[in-house]
């Protein structure tokens, strides 16, 4: 907030567009269960599973080939068809439920109207802030771990510096600058060929980190031969944390192959990334994209999609808790019941 209010944040016109005037609500709260379920089966979010994937577990590496494909097909059509798996399985009677505003609907906009909002933003992220900062604090446990305070910082900085540095890249036309979606957008006014035009606008806005779109547009830039133009920001992001996991994994003699214990774990992880697909398109985001990124911009469909992701995992982890003590008399409705 702060940085926006200094304007070096165009947080309005973001990818993905938080902040839209559609509020599409029930997506959000429908995908953060989706996803927080599928996350908790297949041992942690979309960031977790490319971070195990640098430390050599090949199940993991299953999970987000399978998320990549899933996802790039709620967004893409199908082969020879004009219809996404979103669409197929959701938009007809999911959109309607959408609530159309009449302006952005993070918090700022909302409490004081477009022409306060940047204002009343940064008051309402400072006090958040504050308020985190003291719930965290307050634990003893969280106080004494150095590594609980330093990745906290490490990863709000990395996701602030995300921000910045997205919202800063401009190309020089006739000594004017432009934002790169602008310079896309009039590509036949500024440039003298169609060589080196990205293939879509949308993923050059301002944006942080996010890894559920990431993973497919990662799937879409390998299947068209890793042509430039579908080269994106959130693709870089995917490689790069891939690539810093297993750097860190061999300094810290950490990396080790992992394969699954069982069938059963193998199905676990088969039907979670599914689900992880599915629930992250449908929420606009995962744990890190939503409850950090999303959340930062004060959209209230961030937080709604944060407490469907919060709500689903705890209640999986719970059915989980329930069948495991209670084994011989415990079956799906029962242990969903008593969750």
């Amino acid at each position: 907030m702060i940085l926006e209010y200094a304007g070096f944040v165009n947080a309005d016109g973001a990818f993905p567009p938080y902040r839209n005037g559609q509020l599409i609500w029930a997506e959000n709260l429908l995908g953060g269960i989706i996803f927080g379920i599928g996350m908790t089966l297949a041992s942690g979010c979309g960031n977790k599973a490319l971070i195990r994937v640098g430390g050599g577990n090949i199940k993991s590496v299953m999970v987000v080939l399978i998320i990549a494909v899933i996802a790039y097909y709620m967004i893409n059509p199908f082969p020879g068809s004009d219809q996404t798996l979103f669409t197929v399985l959701f938009y007809d009677w999911i959109r309607p439920l959408a609530i159309d505003l009449t302006g952005n609907q993070d918090l700022g906009t909302l409490v004081a109207g477009t022409e306060s909002a940047v204002s009343v933003r940064l008051v309402i992220g400072l006090l958040l802030g504050a308020l985190l900062l003291v719930y965290v604090f307050r634990s003893a446990e969280f106080r004494g771990s150095r590594d609980n305070i330093l990745g906290g910082l490490v990863v709000g900085l990395a996701v602030l510096a995300a921000w910045y540095v997205t919202s800063s890249v401009m190309v020089d036309v006739d000594d004017e600058p432009t934002s790169l979606p602008s310079y896309v957008q009039n590509w036949e006014f500024v440039s003298d060929s169609e060589e080196g035009k990205p293939a879509d606008s949308r993923p050059l806005n301002a944006q942080s980190f996010t890894f559920i779109n990431p993973m497919a547009q990662a799937f879409g830039y390998t299947k068209e031969a890793f042509d430039s133009s579908y080269l994106t920001f959130g693709v870089v992001a995917f490689v790069g944390v891939i690539l810093g996991s297993l750097l860190w994994a061999l300094i810290s003699g950490g990396f080790r192959i992992e394969w699954f214990a069982s069938g059963k774990d193998f199905l676990a992880h088969f039907i979670g990334a599914i689900l992880m697909g599915i629930g992250g398109v449908l929420a606009m985001g995962c744990t890190i994209g939503q409850a950090i990124t999303g959340v930062s911009t004060l959209a209230i469909g961030s937080f709604i999609a944060f407490a469907g992701i919060v709500f689903g995992s705890a209640l999986t982890m719970k059915i989980q808790y329930y069948k495991l003590v209670y084994e011989d008399e415990a079956n799906f409705v029962s242990a969903l019941t008593a969750s």
